[in-house]
């Protein structure tokens, strides 16, 4: 195991990597990279454009203009302001993308009822896709659930089937692919997570599924409990173009069609957009090397191999989840509304009441650290 002086020389090190000069605004059309998204047969920018944390509409109308044509949203995002902002942004522009959302209720009428309150919040008749939202198991994959959305297709306010999954892949996925009604899996997937996951994506690809990816930078950039001030993280992982090697990481796989990244301004816009445009090297596989040994401590890789080895119940990965929204992407409120919807009892656990903590992440994540900060946070 490293020491805390050892663990600084290498951060260190990292700090001194070649700095990338960030470019000037895009002032020509960018090169834009698409890909079919499956059998869907939509044509997909492969860098798509995920909304939760957007709040100026500026940046997705700009979005629009610079070409690209994927964007997500969900009905738990801002308890659907998210979608309101969206579907203005979107209104004159509607025609000539493609929009997908979400739901997270587990009933058929339920989830029916969520879907015409996200037609109405975007102001549209129907959605390109429409996902069963963090699917963790594959029981959870219900015909209830699959029954909704054929309901959907059949109605017209859909055209195609989805579902979304962080850290269930390996049993998600699967079965997705084994209804036969699912058109479309929105996957978390970047460079700190268990090769294991790309022969998952492949398969899935190979049977005709879109797949899109998510959580692409490793936990978000806005506030991290590894660096002195947000500000100072965020001037850093631009200087070094961190980010934009993350992105770059992920779409580089063919069997990514598109991909979902946030974005808050214009600036990170004009940055993942050149990411169609720039190969993935040998000096950005370098600088994600020392990105991953900095997040370490801190970052989830959604492996699940924590599931079940926590004698209180808690689910670690789901909180380390939360946690993530709220310091990587400045939502505290989508990770305490998240925290909020755990069982009574898993709630009132306190981790730092326990003499020593039981579960052992194999990727060195703080767990013990970090569920105590998740539950001084939201509790």
């Amino acid at each position: 195991m490293k020491t805390d002086s050892s663990r600084r020389s290498f951060l260190a090190a990292g700090l001194a990597l070649p700095a990338v000069q960030p470019s000037a605004r895009l002032s020509s059309p960018p090169k834009l990279q698409y890909r079919t998204l499956g059998r869907t047969g939509l044509k997909v920018t492969t860098v798509g454009f995920g909304c939760m944390i957007t709040s100026d509409p500026s940046v997705i109308e700009r979005a629009v203009d610079q070409g690209i044509n994927y964007f997500d949203t969900a009905r738990l995002y801002g308890r659907g302001n998210n979608e309101r902002m969206v579907g203005a942004a979107l209104k004159s522009r509607r025609k000539s993308v493609f929009l997908s959302s979400k739901s997270k209720n587990r009933t058929r009428q339920g989830a029916l009822e969520e879907l015409n309150a996200s037609l109405r919040e975007l102001g549209t008749d129907y959605l390109d896709i429409w996902y069963l939202h963090d699917l963790g198991r594959a029981e959870e994959l219900t015909d209830e659930l699959l029954a909704a959305q054929q309901t959907a297709k059949k109605d017209g306010k859909i055209r195609f089937a989805g579902v979304t999954t962080h850290g269930g892949q390996a049993a998600v996925v699967p079965a997705a692919v084994k209804t036969g009604q699912i058109d479309v899996v929105l996957s978390g997937y970047n460079f700190a997570m268990t090769k294991d996951l790309d022969p998952v994506l492949e398969a899935a690809h190979q049977a005709g599924l879109g797949i899109v990816a998510m959580k692409v930078m490793a936990g978000g950039t806005r506030n991290a409990p590894y660096y002195p001030t947000p500000a100072q993280l965020r001037d850093l992982l631009k200087r070094q173009g961190v980010m934009l090697a993350a992105l770059k990481w992920a779409i580089r796989k063919p069997f990514i069609h598109t991909s979902v990244p946030s974005m808050v301004d214009t600036d990170q816009l004009d940055e993942n957009i050149r990411a169609m445009s720039s190969p993935f090297t040998d000096a950005d596989q370098s600088l994600l090397a020392v990105h991953l040994e900095r997040i370490r401590p801190f970052y989830c890789r959604m492996c699940n191999q924590c599931d079940g080895t926590c004698p209180k119940g808690l689910p670690v990965a789901d909180l380390l989840r939360f946690l993530m929204y709220a310091e990587g992407y400045g939502q505290f409120t989508l990770g305490r509304e998240n925290f909020l919807e755990l069982p009574a009892e898993v709630r009132q656990v306190r981790c730092n009441l326990c003499p020593s903590c039981a579960v052992r992440c194999p990727n060195g994540v703080q767990v013990a650290r970090r569920l105590s900060r998740a539950q001084e946070l939201f509790a």
